[in-house]
């Protein structure tokens, strides 16, 4: 007669320390307790993970603005129905910058055009002359894209680390906007093609 033999009880004791290791929490990272979510005036991340996405929170420098309420006006016009452009071109809709990554886009932004101002003030609308800023404030030349849109009008792209930021440099003004990619990918070029 021919005896089978189990390792039931060799195999149950690495699962059941794994088990235990797993329970302890050993890794894990309890909010609060690093210098960065102590400090800066910030509220904690708790609110962030209970909610699974960061929390908007006015910025330094920022003042909140209200959000507008909505109340259904009984004698609008009926909707109208769904506008398939914009639903077939969502992908190319850059996605923001959401809590403590917002504030340092905003600050970031604000770099940038306070950097490009003296060429705006200057009449210095060449790539060159921009792209030359765009490095001194310590973006590498292979992670920008700056090109000439006219003889006065200066587009650029930066990809930043954690950050997209675009911007128009015009003889009005200098407008720089940070973002977080696109829905299709994480990369700071707008995507091509449709769907």
């Amino acid at each position: 007669m021919t005896t089978i033999r189990t390792r039931r009880g060799r195999l149950g004791i690495p699962a059941l320390v794994a088990l235990a290791v797993l329970a302890a929490g050993c890794g894990t990272r309890h909010v609060g307790t690093t210098a960065q979510d102590a400090g800066a005036g910030t509220p904690t991340t708790a609110a962030t993970l209970a909610q699974g996405k960061p929390v908007d929170f006015p910025c330094p420098g920022e003042t909140p603005t209200p959000t507008p309420t909505r109340t259904a006006d009984p004698t609008a016009a009926p909707t109208l129905p769904p506008d398939h452009y914009a639903e077939n071109h969502g992908f190319k809709v850059p996605l923001p910058l959401r809590g403590r990554s917002r504030c340092d886009g905003l600050a970031a932004a604000q770099r940038l055009k306070e950097a490009l101002e003296p060429l705006r003030m200057g009449n210095d609308y060449t790539p060159e002359s921009t792209r030359g800023r765009l490095a001194g404030l310590g973006y590498p030349a292979e992670r920008t894209n700056v090109y000439a849109v006219s003889r006065t009008a200066v587009r650029f792209l930066v990809e930043a680390p954690g950050m997209c930021l675009t911007g128009t440099m015009i003889p009005d003004s200098t407008q720089v906007e940070a973002f977080d990619g696109y829905p299709d990918h994480r990369g700071c070029d707008e995507p091509r093609g449709g769907h």
